[in-house]
Formats: C-alpha cells, sequence, structure tokens
C-alpha cells in the first residue's frame, strides 16, 4: 500500500488514544482505575461498617458518599454507571494484557459483564416500576436469593480477586518473558 495525500506512511501515523493507553499509558490508566476500584471498595465497607459493626438499619447505611448524599444509593443511576465505568474500564485496557495476566483479565471481565448485566436488569426496573418477581424494589436475579449488602459485596470481591491477580502477574513480566508485551509496565530485563 503506498502512502496518499491524505494517509501518512504508517511509521509516520500517529497511535490513536487505545493504542497509547495499552502501550506507554497502560501503566497510568491501571493506576486511574484501581483508585477508581479502591473508592468502591470504600463505600461497600463502610456501609458493611455501617450495618455489622455500628448496627445502623440497612436504609440508614448508606456508604461514605450516601451520608451527604442520601440520594446518590438510592439512585440505580449512580450503581449502573459505576458498573457501567468498570466494564469500559476492563474494555478498554485488556489489549494491554498478554498470556496468564490476560487470562486473569478476561476471567474478570466475565464477571464484570454479569455484573453491568444485573446493575442494567435493576436501572430498567426502577424506571419502568416493573420489579422482577412480584418485588415491592427493583431487584437483580441473585438478589432473589441473596440479600443486596452482602451480594455486591460478594460480586465486588469477585470482580476484584481476579483483577488483582492479573495485575500483580502483569506487574512483573519481563520483555525477555514474553516479547508481545508492548506497554509501559513489563519490566526491563
Amino acid at each position: 500500500m503506498t502512502a496518499t495525500a491524505t494517509q501518512a506512511p504508517p511509521s509516520r501515523q500517529r497511535p490513536g488514544a487505545l493504542d497509547a493507553l495499552n502501550t506507554r499509558l497502560h501503566k497510568v490508566g491501571l493506576r486511574i482505575f484501581l483508585v477508581i476500584v479502591l473508592a468502591h471498595w470504600a463505600e461497600h465497607l463502610t456501609q458493611a461498617i455501617q450495618i455489622y459493626v455500628l448496627g445502623w438499619p440497612v436504609p440508614e447505611a448508606r456508604g461514605v458518599l450516601g451520608v451527604p448524599f442520601p440520594w446518590l444509593v438510592t439512585s440505580e443511576w449512580m450503581h449502573y454507571g459505576y458498573a457501567l465505568v468498570m466494564l469500559v474500564g476492563f474494555i478498554l485496557l485488556r489489549p494491554g494484557f498478554t498470556g496468564r495476566s490476560r487470562t486473569w483479565w478476561n476471567i474478570t471481565l466475565g464477571v464484570q459483564v454479569w455484573h453491568h448485566f444485573e446493575h442494567l436488569l435493576l436501572l430498567v426496573q426502577a424506571l419502568t416500576g416493573a420489579y422482577l418477581a412480584g418485588k415491592a424494589v427493583p431487584t437483580s436475579i441473585i438478589q432473589l436469593v441473596a440479600p443486596r449488602v452482602e451480594l455486591h459485596l460478594f460480586y465486588n470481591a469477585l470482580v476484584t480477586l481476579p483483577m488483582i491477580v492479573a495485575m500483580v502477574i502483569h506487574q512483573r513480566i519481563t520483555k525477555d518473558d514474553d516479547p508481545s508485551v508492548r506497554c509501559s509496565c513489563a519490566l526491563q530485563a
């Protein structure tokens, strides 16, 4: 293929944002993503402490942001938005992973796909007023057998644990171990 007036030769083309995110900016992208995950965990752990340590009733246990802004916790939009941000983050950062770290990242992505679906189901119910299985409030499928607070702690653990395994494996790889690694996370041998 020859270069035309509208297309630069491949050596002169600028990499796209996704390519940059998964090469020279991968380490920064992962760290920002990890901060988002940890902030979410802080909310859920604070809520669990409010319920199980401080003895607050579940409707009053709203985490860190929910105490000053109670509408945040009762809004399915916030929960869905976070699930969507997580899903998009897993998809966007996936190309930077290779080998075993990619396998673990794929596991966490798969769990997040389900978690996102459950939040989409909750959002649709909140918007339509038609609740699953005749319940009085929006209810996810697994919530039919497990309480919501405990279920979300479980979901977040299922998402976070393989994500951490993927990140640890990924951070320890060298270009000698896996020459296909192109990101800024790879250790120099």
